[in-house]
């Protein structure tokens, strides 16, 4: 079986990203929304964190176990969306979706990102590739943002 260039670039870049994952390690600070889900179908487990102040988002954090796919994409997420506005950073969640998807690929937005597009062939992947996503998506929500002033969130 041959790779094309692209393919063994983005084989590297997925997991230099699980290997050593950017803003791994939760903290014990106030002001965080942490948000905890599961994938029972893989057994993919993934916590974010993230801090929101006036509309950016200062600190992303990620913890959790499986595989390369789930674990370097809570990296890539958390290195996309860091200093981002909330405005911005749902832009990037909704091209990720939109690639995973098969629905375009938007590589200025999407950066390494990028090299997941592959999982968009393969359904039951998806679900991997977009767990971190998921519970960053739940960390900045309008009203989890607001309910956090000063104090640390957790939800199951």
């Amino acid at each position: 079986m041959s790779y094309s260039y692209d393919e063994q670039m983005f084989r590297q870049i997925i997991m230099d990203h699980y290997k050593t994952p950017r803003f791994k390690g939760l903290v014990e600070q106030p002001g965080f929304v942490t948000v905890h889900l599961k994938n029972p179908s893989c057994g993919d487990d993934m916590q974010v964190q993230t801090q929101v102040e006036n509309g950016v988002i200062t600190e992303v954090h990620h913890d959790g176990s499986g595989c390369s796919i789930c674990c370097a994409s809570a990296s890539m997420m958390a290195q996309l969306v860091s200093g981002e506005t909330i405005e911005q950073a749902q832009a990037k969640k909704q091209a990720f979706y939109d690639m995973v998807s098969g629905q375009g690929i938007d590589e200025e937005l999407l950066d390494e990102a990028i090299s997941l597009q592959g999982v968009a062939k393969l359904p039951p992947r998806i679900k991997c590739a977009t767990l971190g996503w998921k519970a960053f998506e739940q960390t900045i929500s309008k009203e989890t943002v607001e309910q956090a002033e000063g104090v640390t969130i957790v939800t199951e």
